[in-house]
């Protein structure tokens, strides 16, 4: 389908703020993380970072189960109706956040007891509400990486475009921490947080969801010839004999592992460092007093590392004679580096940096990962966003690990595992053969 010039831009528009969407409710989530270590799960004993960690573990398990539906659906209906399902998963798991913080506050005594910790049903609750927000992510996810890297924008190529929506995606990861301390809890400290407090930000954003949804309807957005298959279209190869494509799945898998395993549990090393008389300070700073509430140093390590997305990818956009895998090449050297750096002299503050290096990993290998694939793209897509299931593997290994050494500091050692696999993707890997080029 033909668009008329002044409307080509428009649905290239719409699919960027819908993964705005994406990026923002993804670090909701995460940020969420620590206020419910301190409500849902005080009574956790020896389990809390296990526990903890569990909540980003069932959001990215969404991604794993799901992940190949939302690529069913684009090949079904198309790339506008998976984008309203998504969206409808999205409102599904806010009313499953509000209903676990309603039986959370007005039943305190609902709970049971394992291995020693105490766990109330409403945090069991909020974990099924954080899979079907990552069930979400990852049916919009499956609409957006194709759409955006084969969309005819002209002046542009795939990774520049993809840049620029995951920088737009970026400004909702950046802006989530600092929602969650101001509007969510209204700059209260985390020691004085109630859960009822969840309450209305909720159902403001059920109702905002719900209007995005509404316009979605309305709107054109075109699919584009050549990235799914036709109904009953029967593809010859399978997806998994671009050898390309196969290990860029390996390699996204352990790249998301590392970026949401950082953003997720930066917050609880911080706290932990600070528990150990070692607060982490901001130009001699421990905290962040303004108006009368407390911002948080914990929300501005959060804040700053997907900050560093948002200016990677801003960067990233403006670099067209510099290829995908020159630079996920140069990335990856330094990101291992500042991990090893974090971990030996203790300092949060280069894994906070690292944010700055991740930001144009994603498009990189996507780009990478489906050069060629032509009709495939959709389908692989699909596969592709199941394997962002790394975000729960090593989040919750990190938090075991954590809770197993009494310590968050070695943990970061996954990190610098991550990165030197995805290092030696783009060395190796990431070349098509020539047999994969359709």
């Amino acid at each position: 389908m033909k668009l008329k010039s002044q409307n080509r831009i428009l649905p290239y528009v719409v699919v960027t703020f819908i993964y705005f969407i994406v990026g923002f409710l993804t670090t909701v989530n995460e940020q969420l993380q620590a206020p419910l270590k301190f409500t849902f799960l005080s009574e956790a004993g020896a389990y809390k970072n296990t526990l903890t960690t569990l909540i980003s573990f069932f959001f990215f398990l969404g991604y794993l189960i799901n992940g190949t539906l939302g690529s069913k659906w684009v090949n079904r209906f198309g790339y506008k109706k998976t984008i309203i399902r998504g969206i409808f998963f999205i409102i599904s798991g806010l009313v499953m956040y509000l209903f676990a913080v309603e039986i959370g506050y007005k039943f305190p005594d609902f709970h049971f007891a394992a291995g020693g910790a105490i766990i109330p049903y409403g945090y069991i609750i909020f974990l099924l509400g954080s899979y079907l927000m990552g069930t979400s992510a990852a049916i919009i996810q499956v609409v957006v990486n194709p759409y955006v890297a084969s969309y005819d924008l002209p002046g542009t190529q795939p990774v520049q475009r993809l840049s620029i929506t995951t920088g737009i995606n970026s400004i909702g990861t950046t802006s989530a921490p600092f929602f969650v301390t101001l509007v969510m809890f209204r700059g209260i400290s985390i020691d004085n947080i109630e859960i009822k407090q969840l309450i209305t930000p909720l159902l403001l954003l059920i109702l905002c969801i719900a209007a995005v949804a509404l316009l979605v309807r309305k709107l054109d957005i075109p699919d584009i010839a050549h990235t799914r298959a036709k109904v009953g279209e029967k593809l010859e190869k399978s997806i998994w004999s671009f050898r390309h494509f196969a290990l860029g799945v390996l390699a996204i898998f352990f790249y998301v592992g590392t970026e949401v395993a950082i953003g997720a549990n930066i917050n609880l090393y911080a706290f932990e460092l600070e528990e150990l008389g070692n607060p982490v300070s901001f130009f001699g700073k421990t905290d962040i007093i303004i108006g009368g509430m407390d911002l948080g140093i914990h929300a501005l390590l959060s804040t700053l590392y997907w900050g560093g997305f948002l200016v990677g990818r801003v960067i990233s956009s403006f670099l067209s004679k510099v290829s995908a895998r020159q630079q996920l090449i140069t990335t990856t050297i330094i990101a291992a580096i500042f991990a090893v750096i974090a971990m030996v002299f203790q300092n949060i503050w280069f894994l906070v940096a690292i944010g700055l290096l991740h930001s144009s990993m994603w498009s990189c290998i996507y780009s990478l990962s489906i050069k060629g694939l032509k009709q495939y793209t959709s389908k692989a897509s699909g596969v592709f966003i199941s394997a962002v299931f790394g975000g729960a593997v090593f989040t919750l290994l990190q938090g075991a690990m954590a809770d197993l050494f009494g310590s968050w500091r070695w943990t970061w050692c996954l990190t610098l595992v991550c990165e030197l696999l995805i290092l030696l993707y783009a060395l190796v890997g990431s070349q098509p053969r020539e047999k994969d080029i359709i």
